[in-house]
């Protein structure tokens, strides 16, 4: 589906000398995301704790006192459509429904009696009190109650989680060359955009595919107008070059208008008259002109073939199919727009045991549309009640006619089964890795004698060069892996600090971190940590790469914070570093150390390394940004003729810091001596 965002383009206008940088700088406004970059392609969620069955009897008396709160609700409950919620003592929402009729609905809760399933009597034994909110239609309170599940999170409703927005392809309209890039967020910038795409990763790699066909540029407006000679993009044939005149204006708006027709699903009519400009081209001897365009068709041929399966007779659809195993459910999305599959994405609802897959399905779907525009069909594995319902409530929402639909024959049907297909294989992927993370983490309890088997594993490690460009960094683990939308960073702030003190580095990285758990929040804020039980806030376990030095720096910040109830482990690297040789220290306890072969270990190495490789990325990051911003002048010993002398010789910082000692010394001017010194200043290792 694409929206347009239309807005007077701004005329040309001439281009301002400035940066000769490389590569153009990626936009970092137009697709902003909360979370931490390192989740952009963990497209599958992670697996919510099983909420246990209870087998044992509700008691007689909690059992009564919910009927009695039900049925005080009851004689002043309206006989029209709205919205109820159930809450225990601590004014906690248990659950939130909808009825067509709210006291008879209600009414079939207080009959004490009636054959209700485990988890309906548990919730009526905590209900204290029911609350009602009366609306028009039905239809309202359908779109009412999947917004109070996703903001209230009620602990017996089926809940969506992991539920981030998703990624846009914007063609832009306010520049009189127009921008291709990936978008998030409300679309209020002028342009037309495609979408949804299921994740970062099928964007980025369409976006490159379609710079390749129709050489639009990836630039933004600022990095467009300080241009005065074209890009590398454009030496590899990714952008025409309309930043400095390469194309005139009316055919590089002949490029966009090929750009749109192709993601509108002319896919065809493009492909057609490009290989007709290549045939002419070729008849004409002009060859190098018909590899352009032989190239530009390979590359759209090649977005195609890594869309996988196309239908051919479904335009618009979104496809969802869910199957359930182990006491864990799995809906897979595919999305299809204008013909072409923009990828697809497993999700695994939280839901009770008890929960049928058409009851699953049904909440994920009200809830999965309570934030996006939907596609005019909707093709589902599984009959669900309601589904005409649902189909008005989209309506609504939209503006436009939904249809809600079980395939039964024909494309649609093996959409489907596609769907179902996937569904299957990432529920068991799943299920698989988290069998063999859990044994893990047991067996990392048992070995290091830990109170509990650890549900939430924070590793902390530090880098730096001499002091400079000081960062710290966290890592998460629990039962599902590596979750690295928990990840962070923490760029040292600390003034006066001795350069190269990994002990305050790590001090101030910790206070930051635990002193914001400590703080209680307010408001919404403490109602949704007390209902998110999909995973842990705290750590159960924290490790510090280091020796006993490190431990008991660590354990002194923990004390003064007062943390008793996490245990802290620090790793300290094996003789010259060999990894294997690992010994482990913990408080008040004898050093450990492994077998080398020890399954343990090998996680322990894991988690420690992936630190490491988190903490150095985010250094270098920090670190390129100072040089970008400083430039040669910071390297000693390098003036202003020798920084003239090797961009003249390399053309930008970027092939500076490329090239190797030799290459450096062939620049006039530059000694041995020099170009080891600038050759370690880009190569220097964090510590």
């Amino acid at each position: 589906m694409d929206h347009d965002s239309t807005d007077h383009p701004k005329s040309p206008s001439k281009a301002r000398r400035g940066s000769q940088s490389d590569l153009p700088p990626q936009d970092l406004t137009a697709d902003v995301d909360p979370a931490t970059s390192a989740a952009e392609e963990d497209d599958e969620g992670r697996l919510p704790e099983a909420p246990e069955e209870s087998a044992e009897v509700i008691a007689e008396g909690p059992l009564a006192v919910g009927h009695a709160a039900i049925e005080n609700a009851v004689r002043l409950a309206p006989t029209s459509p709205g919205v109820y919620r159930m809450l225990n003592a601590g004014s906690d929402v248990l659950y939130v429904g909808k009825a067509k009729n709210v006291r008879k609905r209600l009414a079939s809760y207080a009959r004490v009696n009636a054959p209700l399933p485990a988890r309906i009597l548990r919730m009526i034994a905590a209900t204290v009190t029911v609350e009602i909110v009366s609306t028009t239609t039905e239809t309202e309170a359908l779109l009412l109650e999947a917004n109070l599940i996703k903001q209230l999170r009620p602990r017996f409703n089926v809940q969506l989680r992991d539920d981030k927005s998703f990624p846009y392809i914007l063609i832009s309209g306010d520049h009189w060359a127009p921008q291709i890039l990936k978008h998030r967020g409300a679309q209020t910038r002028p342009g037309r955009y495609f979408g949804p795409f299921a994740s970062a990763g099928a964007v980025n790699r369409t976006i490159t595919a379609l710079q390749r066909a129709f050489l639009i540029r990836s630039c933004t407006d600022g990095f467009f107008e300080s241009r005065t000679r074209p890009c590398l993009l454009y030496q590899i044939r990714r952008c025409s070059g309309p930043c400095t005149r390469e194309i005139d204006f009316p055919s590089y708006s002949e490029l966009v208008r090929e750009a749109n027709d192709f993601l509108s699903g002319r896919s065809h009519a493009v492909k057609e008259l490009l290989a007709g400009e290549m045939e002419k081209a070729s008849n004409e001897l002009e060859f190098e002109t018909a590899a352009l365009y032989r190239d530009r068709l390979a590359a759209l041929s090649a977005i195609q073939s890594q869309q996988g399966i196309n239908p051919r007779t479904v335009e618009e659809a979104d496809v969802f199919a869910i199957h359930q195993e182990g006491g864990y459910s799995c809906v897979e999305v595919f999305f299809f727009r204008t013909g072409q599959n923009w990828g697809n994405r497993a999700y695994f609802p939280r839901a009770e045991k008890s929960f049928t897959p058409e009851e699953v399905l049904a909440s994920f779907l009200a809830q999965f549309y309570d934030d996006k525009p939907p596609p005019k069909l909707i093709l589902l594995s599984h009959e669900i009640e309601e589904s005409s319902l649902l189909a008005d409530a989209l309506c609504v929402k939209a503006g436009y006619k939904v249809e809600v639909s079980v395939p039964k024959r024909g494309e649609k049907k093996e959409l489907v089964a596609h769907a179902l297909t996937n569904a299957r294989e990432a529920l068991g992927r799943k299920l698989a890795d988290t069998a063999t993370q859990s044994r893990l983490l047991e067996g990392m309890a048992t070995t290091l004698a830990l109170p509990q088997v650890p549900k939430r594993i924070e590793v902390y490690d530090n880098s730096h060069i001499q002091g400079a460009n000081a960062v710290g960094a966290m890592i998460v683990a629990g039962p599902d892996g590596f979750i690295k939308n928990q990840y962070r960073k923490f760029n040292i702030k600390s003034e006066g600090l001795t350069p190269g003190d990994d002990y305050a580095m790590m001090r101030e990285v910790l206070e930051r971190r635990f002193k914001r758990l400590l703080k209680p929040p307010e408001g919404d804020a403490a109602k949704a940590k007390a209902d998110d039980d999909s995973f842990p806030q705290w750590p159960d376990l924290v490790i510090i790469d280091g020796g006993r030095g490190q431990l008991n720096a660590v354990r002194e910040i923990f004390e003064g914070l007062g943390l008793t109830q996490v245990s802290l482990m620090a790793v300290a690297k094996g003789p010259d570093r060999d990894a294997g040789r690992e010994t482990l220290f913990m408080p008040d306890r004898e050093a450990i150390k492994l077998e080398p072969r020890d399954p343990v270990l090998y996680f322990i190495q894991r988690l420690r390394d992936e630190a490491h490789r988190f903490v150095i990325g985010s250094h270098r990051k920090l670190r390129k940004k100072d040089i970008r911003e400083a430039g040669l002048q910071e390297i000693p010993g390098i003036g202003p003729s020798r920084k003239r002398a090797l961009l003249h010789h390399f053309g930008t910082l970027k092939e500076i810091e490329r090239a190797s000692i030799a290459d450096l010394g062939k620049v006039p001017g530059v000694s041995a001596e020099s170009a080891r010194k600038i050759f370690e200043f880009f190569h220097a290792q964090p510590g």
